[in-house]
């Protein structure tokens, strides 16, 4: 018999929120990342797009460097008791497998997958029930964007060792802003384990231009459309065109970005407020950061996250890092 799940709301994923973040995403033309992931849809899509595109769907060394990361960081746990948190668990099958490799050498274990999107956090919690129990696997659902104080539950207890991972979304958030909230999150002795997309090769321009095309393709137009198409603009308004972008002071990152050019007439209306698009007008949809090895631990320095080691992919065009909190 099928059982119910018990999903943890955070007040940021409240449906009053979500609509102040879908008006101020319109108003700005710069749309939040979590409409992307909102329906089963969207979810679906991305999923789809993830088993095509990515390194560690597509990449056999990429499948080998993450478990060498798992096996490194559950050698630096050594208390009987963890608790994983999965900041932006998407499908939650990396957590799983580290939640496999754990369980192996007999650890209590408890997991938290937490999203933005329902269908995510859900889509995580029964991976993770292949390897774990159910009652020791809680739901969160959270935007980490807007989200400004999160309560993780802590049920193993003071004694208990904390590991959170982040795979997969550093390069969709300001670095000036989600890295503060991060190097908050993490308490003293708690580990941090993210991945980041790399800019392969010694010249980061020339890196980045090589790996556009994972990005500029048709399943990915189509996960991004979705949004529109759920807000009631056709497809045929407007093309969806990827560029290279370069922002912030003094390091100057480089971002892929996806527009919706529109090339007529669309109208949006959300809770009584309505948006009109010319042609001409741009959206923006989505924003993805490539960093290098030594841009990222230079972020991270800057907030109070030491680097304690890193693993890459032959390809260099993923990262994986074990992190810590500056003592």
């Amino acid at each position: 018999m099928d059982c119910p799940v018990s999903v943890t709301i955070h007040s940021s994923q409240f449906p009053q929120a979500v609509r102040r973040d879908l008006l101020e995403s319109l108003r700005s033309r710069k749309i939040n990342h979590k409409f992307h992931y909102d329906s089963n849809n969207q979810a679906q899509k991305w999923l789809a797009l993830h088993q095509a595109y990515s390194p560690s769907r597509t990449d056999p060394n990429c499948t080998q460097v993450y478990d060498q990361s798992f096996l490194a960081a559950a050698n630096r746990l050594k208390q009987s008791r963890i608790h994983l948190v999965g900041l932006g668990c998407g499908g939650g099958q990396k957590d799983t497998r580290l939640l496999k490799l754990l369980k192996q050498s007999g650890r209590k274990l408890f997991y938290t997958p937490s999203d933005v999107s329902v269908a995510m956090v859900l889509v995580a919690q029964q991976a993770a029930c292949s390897v774990i129990a159910a009652k020791n696997c809680s739901p969160f659902v959270c935007d980490l964007a807007t989200a400004k104080e999160i309560h993780w539950p802590d049920p193993l207890g003071r004694n208990a060792a904390r590991l959170l991972t982040f795979f997969g979304m550093i390069p969709n958030f300001e670095p000036q802003d989600i890295l503060p909230k991060l190097s908050g999150m993490i308490r003293r002795d708690d580990f941090l384990l993210f991945s980041a997309n790399l800019a392969p090769g010694k010249d980061y321009s020339e890196g980045v231009r090589k790996i556009l095309p994972l990005y500029d393709n048709e399943l990915t137009r189509d996960w991004l459309q979705a949004f529109l198409v759920d807000l009631g603009v056709e497809k045929n308004c407007g093309t969806i065109k990827f560029s290279i972008e370069t922002t912030g002071r003094g390091q100057r990152l480089k971002r892929v970005e996806a527009n919706f050019h529109f090339e007529k007439r669309a109208r949006i209306e959300v809770a009584e407020e309505i948006f009109d698009f010319r042609r001409g007008d741009k959206l923006r949809l989505f924003f993805s950061y490539r960093y290098t090895p030594d841009r990222l631990r230079l972020q991270f320095g800057w907030h109070g996250i030491v680097v304690l080691d890193q693993w890459i992919t032959d390809s260099d065009e993923e990262g994986i890092f074990l992190c810590q909190k500056s003592r």
